[in-house]
């Protein structure tokens, strides 16, 4: 005996795919009505052939009829704190899996098929966004297995567990137990900006203790290696470079200064520097 179908969706019913029903607002059904009508589109879906028009407006109209599944699954992740429309849409991803995969012979209601599908899919996107720095995905499913291990081991011992009873436990090593920790300091993250300390009014932040790189420090070798050299230099040669690179004045304010030529104060000048740069690398 035939399902029956709705008689909202009897209009036009030879226009659609193989003479099926064409079903104006399929995400307005209720959940009885879009039960009754997958089983008949589940059931056209397996006879056509995938990429033909008839299979895509099959295909399209079962993913529509069935979005409340999305609707009630993404309701259990409301606490989450993320925009409803973008669970929705990870949702709707294994839903659509769901739908490929959905064989009508297994005599399982489709509810039942797509909900894990929908649910799976939601986890995996916290999974693999939720982290605060990427770590690969073999490290973030050692952190779940490390925090079952240590409350587990943690009742059983009244105490903390060490690195080798876990990695006992979790049948790894201790270098993959210790990893797995470094890792878990990886799912959330502190603004550099975060106040130091119970005082509300204190303006000390995190960015204090950490340091910086002192470009400034490089130079102190440097500094330290030239400084003989030029004690070495005479009198002449100290104030032609004071001239040029402290009080940066050009060649010719330096040849006036001197007076000497331009052309002399440049052959002194490159002179000088090639010394004081043998000198340096010599040490």
């Amino acid at each position: 005996m035939p399902t029956a179908v709705p008689t909202e969706t009897r209009t036009a019913a030879e226009t659609g795919a193989g003479g099926l029903p064409v079903v104006e607002a399929p995400d307005k059904l209720v959940p009885k009505d879009a039960r009754e009508l997958s089983k008949v589109f589940f059931a056209r879906l397996a006879e056509l052939e995938e990429g033909t028009p008839d299979h895509q407006y099959v295909r399209t109209t079962l993913i529509d009829m069935n979005m409340s599944l999305v609707s009630y699954a993404a309701g259990r992740f409301r606490s989450r704190g993320d925009e409803r429309e973008d669970i929705v849409q990870v949702g709707a991803i294994g839903l659509i899996k769901a739908i490929d995969r959905f064989d009508l012979t297994r005599e399982v209601q489709f509810a039942s098929f797509a909900v894990p599908y929908i649910v799976g899919e939601i986890k995996r996107h916290y999974r693999d966004t939720s982290w605060a720095v990427h770590v690969p995905r073999r490290l973030q499913e050692a952190r779940v297995e490390l925090a079952r291990a240590a409350e587990e081991l943690g009742g059983r011992l009244g105490r903390s567990p060490r690195v080798a009873e876990l990695a006992e436990h979790m049948d790894l090593s201790e270098e993959e137990v210790v990893e797995a920790r470094l890792a878990s300091n990886g799912y959330t993250s502190m603004s550099l900006d975060a106040a130091i300390g119970d005082d509300e009014n204190d303006d000390v932040s995190l960015a204090h203790f950490i340091g910086e790189q002192d470009h400034a420090v490089e130079l102190f070798e440097d500094f330290h290696t030239l400084a003989p050299l030029l004690e070495r230099l005479g009198d002449r040669d100290r104030r032609l470079l004071h001239l040029r690179f402290v009080e940066e004045l050009t060649q010719s304010e330096i040849g006036k200064r001197l007076g000497v030529s331009q052309m002399q104060v440049s052959r002194l000048l490159a002179g000088n520097l090639a010394r004081l740069r043998e000198g340096m690398l010599a040490r």
